[in-house]
């Protein structure tokens, strides 16, 4: 295995175990499918997570890329955890997912006027 991929099994794993840790028992990494990949991360059959750890951050490609796969996971939420170098507890990281995507979750959890 490539440092490189080892890099981000480890990340991912640590997604895992957080998540798990904090109210997503079933939480768990997914197969690698090619051009029809359904994120590295299935939370639930709604939420699905593409998890970066690289030293170059780019939001547009991270975001696409996520987007691709939330379509291919047929998920309503797609997020993208990124690794805040330095850091190696998933509570610090980032999480970037689309204005709608976040409205959608902020309404679901009790925030804002019905629609």
């Amino acid at each position: 295995m490539s440092a490189s991929k080892a890099k981000g099994t480890a990340a991912e794993t640590a997604v895992v175990r957080y998540l798990q840790a904090h109210g997503w028992p079933h939480a768990e990494r997914r197969q690698l499918a090619g051009a029809y990949d359904m994120g590295d991360i299935l939370i639930d059959h709604a939420i699905v997570i593409e998890v970066k750890a690289t030293k170059a951050i780019t939001l547009a490609e991270f975001q696409a890329e996520t987007e691709r796969e939330r379509i291919n996971a047929n998920a309503a939420i797609g997020l993208t955890v990124i690794k805040k170098r330095g850091t190696t507890n998933p509570a610090d990281w980032y999480a970037l997912t689309r204005l709608d995507q976040a409205a959608w979750l902020l309404r679901a959890a009790g925030y804002g006027e019905s629609l």
